[in-house]
């Protein structure tokens, strides 16, 4: 793992970082085989300007490549492990219950990718909401300014490590 210092480290899971890489490596070889054959055999079939299935294989294409780079990136600068320590602590890979604007809210402290598919709210450590709460302990009490310049009160309530 060579990373900048400057460069935020994401904490994976194994089981995110092993899912990741498999999707990079099926996007990298097999996924993009596809959609270039696909380009091609759309191109065969004449007219650039109205074919739609040229058009789509293209902007599938383009996806793909940014979801390469997204993933290269996301894996250089990944510190895979187990998840912290259940010390009551909100860190990278925890789950944290709390009060936020008087709603009790669950969310995954962390990278989207460690949720996986499920429907959990995440919040990363550069948003305005993490940066408040990273390194807070269950009954601490803050406020943060949100994007639209309010001031949010917010209360941890717990805050363990996500199973995933």
């Amino acid at each position: 793992m060579s990373t900048n210092s400057n460069e935020p480290v994401v904490w994976l899971t194994q089981e995110a970082f092993d899912r990741l890489q498999t999707e990079l490596t099926f996007l990298s070889g097999p996924g993009r085989t596809e959609i270039v054959a696909r380009i091609e055999q759309a191109r065969s079939e004449g007219d650039l300007k109205e074919n739609g299935g040229y058009h789509a294989a293209r902007e599938e294409q383009g996806k793909a490549e940014a979801r390469i780079l997204y993933l290269k990136d996301l894996l250089r600068r990944a510190h895979v492990g187990d998840a912290p320590a259940d010390d009551g602590v909100v860190e990278p890979g925890m789950l944290v219950v709390a009060t936020i604007a008087g709603d009790e809210t669950t969310f995954l402290f962390g990278s989207r990718e460690v949720a996986g598919d499920s429907d959990l709210e995440v919040y990363s450590e550069q948003s305005p909401i993490g940066q408040a709460v990273h390194g807070k302990k269950v009954g601490d009490k803050l406020t943060y300014t949100a994007p639209n310049g309010r001031e949010i009160a917010v209360e941890i309530v717990s805050a363990t490590p996500f199973e995933g």
